[in-house]
C-alpha cells in the first residue's frame, strides 16, 4: 500500500481527501497535518478512529510517518514551503492548492530534479474540468477570440483560479497573442477593470460569491456565431478520483508534472 500524508487534513478539501485515502485499498493514511493539533483524524471526518492523530509539524510528520506521498490542500501562502519541505524529505507532493507563481513552480521543478523526487500539481482534479481545458485549447485553434469567466465561493483567496490560469496558458500555446475588443475600449471604460484581467489579449473574469463551489465558462466568438464550453462543480467529491489517481501515479513520474491531463 502507498503511504500517504494529508496536509491540511481538517479543511473542507482535506477531510474529503482523508476519507478517500482511508477508503482506498491501495492507499494507507500514515499522517495528517493541520495548523491545530486535534484528535484522531478519523473522528474529525466522521468515520471513527483510524489511529492517526492530527499533527502540526509537517517536517516531523514526514520524518516519523514513512510517507511516500504528501497530498496538499492548504493555503496559497504556505503551499510553496510545504512542497519544498516534502521534496527535501524525498516525499512526492501532490498539490491541489492553487496560487503558486510561475517562479515558484520553476523552483519546485528544479528541486524535484535535484532531489530525484517527482512532484505533481493540478489546478483542478475534476475530470470534467480537465476536459474543459483540453477542449478549450482545441477550439482556440479555430476560434482564437476567447474570454474566460470563472466563478468560485467567496472564501477563495487567489484570483484568477488555477484552472482559469491553466486554461489561458493552454489556449496561449495554440493562439497567437493579440488584443481583443475595440482598440479604444480602455479609454472609454467606465469602471477600472471592467474588462477583467488581460492574458496575452484574452480577458479573464473572476466572480466570487457565496453559493458557488467552482465553475468555469470559456466563450469563443466568431463571425456570426459563439461557442461556449462550461464546467460546474456541484460537489467537492468530484475532485477525489483525480486526487487518488495522482497519488498512485506520482512516484512513477519525473521532475514536476502539471495538470491531470498528463495522467489520463
Amino acid at each position: 500500500m502507498l503511504k500517504v500524508l494529508v496536509n491540511g487534513a481538517c479543511g473542507r478539501m482535506g477531510q474529503m481527501v482523508v476519507k478517500t485515502v482511508l477508503a482506498d485499498e491501495e492507499l494507507e493514511l500514515v499522517a495528517a497535518v493541520d495548523i491545530k493539533a486535534q484528535q484522531d483524524v478519523g473522528e474529525i471526518v466522521g468515520v471513527g478512529k483510524c489511529g492517526v492523530a492530527v499533527s502540526t509539524d509537517l517536517g516531523t510528520a514526514l520524518d516519523e510517518s514513512g510517507a511516500e506521498v504528501m497530498i496538499d490542500f492548504t493555503r496559497p501562502n504556505v503551499v510553496y514551503e510545504n512542497v519544498m519541505t516534502a521534496l527535501k524529505h524525498h516525499v512526492s507532493p501532490v498539490v491541489g492548492t492553487t496560487g503558486l507563481s510561475s517562479e515558484q513552480q520553476e523552483a519546485i521543478r528544479k528541486a524535484a530534479e535535484e532531489e530525484n523526487t517527482p512532484a505533481f500539481i493540478a489546478p483542478n482534479f475534476a475530470i470534467g474540468a480537465v476536459l474543459l481545458m483540453v477542449l478549450s485549447a482545441q477550439a482556440a485553434k479555430y476560434m482564437p477570440e476567447v474570454e474566460i469567466i470563472e466563478l468560485h465561493h467567496d472564501q477563495k483567496l487567489d484570483a484568477p483560479s488555477g484552472t482559469a490560469a491553466q486554461t489561458a496558458a493552454m489556449i496561449a500555446e495554440v493562439r497567437k497573442a493579440h488584443s481583443q475588443g475595440h482598440p479604444e475600449e480602455k479609454e472609454k471604460a467606465g469602471f477600472e477593470g471592467a474588462r477583467g484581467a488581460d492574458y496575452e489579449g484574452m480577458h479573464v473574469h473572476s466572480v466570487r460569491l457565496p453559493g458557488y463551489i467552482a465553475s468555469q465558462e470559456v466563450i469563443f466568438g466568431g463571425l456570426g456565431q459563439t461557442l461556449s464550453l462550461r464546467h460546474d462543480t456541484t460537489s467537492r467529491e468530484s475532485f477525489m478520483p483525480g486526487v487518488a489517481l495522482a497519488a498512485k501515479k506520482v512516484r512513477n513520474l519525473k521532475g514536476l508534472t502539471i495538470g491531470l491531463d498528463k495522467l489520463l
